[in-house]
């Protein structure tokens, strides 16, 4: 007996069509029966939406007519590629979403809705469908009562044809569409990410050395006073002095390492994270297994990414022992961070973990935490290679999320 090939091995290709009426006939009938009444509802609700909302564009009301007819158009489209994926096995992803956080104010946020290419390709859609639809209507029905011995092959035909469409034209933007509605979502995280930045330097220095040089500054003067009539208390103003001078240079030091560390632009990432290591209150080993090193920005963000982990690791596990790990593996900078603690850490426990989240998706990263009650915990982040010269490592193939989640998990 010849082995009938597995769903997931055919992927969405139907079998092969037979003179005896099987289920996925059976689906590819009801879908073409059903292709006149949806049709129908589409081409109305299109035709209404295109002649009101172009016929009132010079009125105040008309485009913002457009725009929201055009979101009821992503609607249909979407019912449709679920019609289509149940009755037809067609899997179309789903469009992104129209990026409005990138755009600034209400008429952006219009003029990026009536442009939608996916809002527009189907009212396309919607638009041819009604004269197919009663097109395959007719001849279904006509071909249960005339055509049956031979049925499941004009309805296959036909079902190609609706399969065609639906991947032409209900199918999501070409790839550099997408990447470009990611990037500019993106570049909100970054930007808000660089002001919050920008914050805690002005809080730090407003509230640290700057207050320091205020007090060193008055204690000067004071001294500078009682110079000649009390030398002994001027001795013991300056004396004072002094120690704020050496705290204020203290202050000043870990702020420039928290901006950029000189260690990590003098000796890379081994020395960088062997010192932030050295300052956590947990035992930690660090293996970096490098070739080169990567690009300044890549590696200036794995070297933050490791140091609010292990600033984690020394607050909130209450471990006895950790471990870091970087390497390279296929094109992508790969950091991992353990610890044998009590675990729970989660991206929506606080506000650390999911801005470390943000910040490597907005540069094409990826963060992943394995952290069980009761432990141990494994922070996994993975970054894009980029080297010295500023060249960008080739990306692995178009295999998602799922296929950087196996490939940074590859390493445990």
């Amino acid at each position: 007996m010849t082995a009938v090939p597995e769903p997931a091995e055919r992927g969405d290709r139907p079998p092969p069509a037979r003179f005896a009426y099987d289920a996925h006939t059976w689906k590819e009938i009801a879908h073409l029966l059903a292709n006149l009444p949806v049709s129908l509802a589409g081409f109305v609700y299109t035709v209404t939406m295109l002649f009101t909302g172009v016929g009132l564009t010079v009125t105040v009301v008309g485009f913002p007519l457009l725009a929201l007819g055009l979101m009821g158009s992503r609607l249909l489209g979407r019912m449709e590629r679920a019609r289509a994926r149940k009755l037809l096995g067609v899997r179309v992803e789903e469009p992104s979403r129209l990026p409005m956080r990138g755009a600034d104010g209400f008429w952006p946020q219009l003029w990026m809705a009536v442009k939608d290419p996916v809002g527009w390709r189907t009212v396309l859609y919607e638009l041819i469908r009604l004269p197919w639809g009663i097109v395959t209507f007719v001849v279904t029905l006509t071909g249960l009562f005339v055509l049956w011995p031979v049925l499941p092959f004009v309805v296959r035909g036909l079902a190609n044809a609706d399969r065609a469409m639906v991947r032409g034209l209900l199918s999501p933007s070409d790839e550099l569409e997408r990447r470009i509605a990611e990037l500019e979502s993106d570049r909100g995280v970054v930007v808000d990410t660089a002001a919050a930045d920008l914050r805690r330097i002005e809080r730090d220095l407003h509230d640290g050395a700057q207050a320091r040089l205020v007090n060193l500054a008055m204690g000067l003067g004071l001294a500078k006073e009682k110079l000649l009539e009390d030398p002994d208390a001027a001795a013991s103003m300056v004396e004072e002095a002094h120690g704020e001078v050496k705290l204020a240079l203290q202050e000043l030091r870990d702020l420039a390492r928290g901006i950029h560390p000189a260690v990590l632009t003098d000796r890379g990432l081994d020395a960088a994270l062997s010192s932030v290591a050295s300052r956590c209150t947990v035992p930690v080993k660090v293996t970096v297994d490098l070739d080169e090193r990567p690009a300044a920005a890549i590696e200036g963000i794995a070297y933050f990414t490791v140091s609010e982990l292990l600033q984690n690791v020394s607050k909130h596990s209450r471990a006895r022992s950790a471990a870091v790990e970087v390497w390279r593996s296929e094109g992508r900078l790969l950091i991992q961070v353990w610890d044998d603690g009590r675990g729970g850490a989660s991206l929506d426990g606080g506000t650390g973990m999911r801005g470390l989240a943000d910040r490597l998706g907005a540069v094409d990263g990826l963060f992943v935490v394995e952290s069980p009650e009761g432990g141990p915990t494994t922070v996994t982040a993975e970054l894009p290679w980029r080297d010295r010269s500023g060249a960008l490592a080739e990306k692995p193939g178009r295999g998602g999320r799922a296929s950087k989640e196996a490939s940074v998990r590859g390493r445990g």
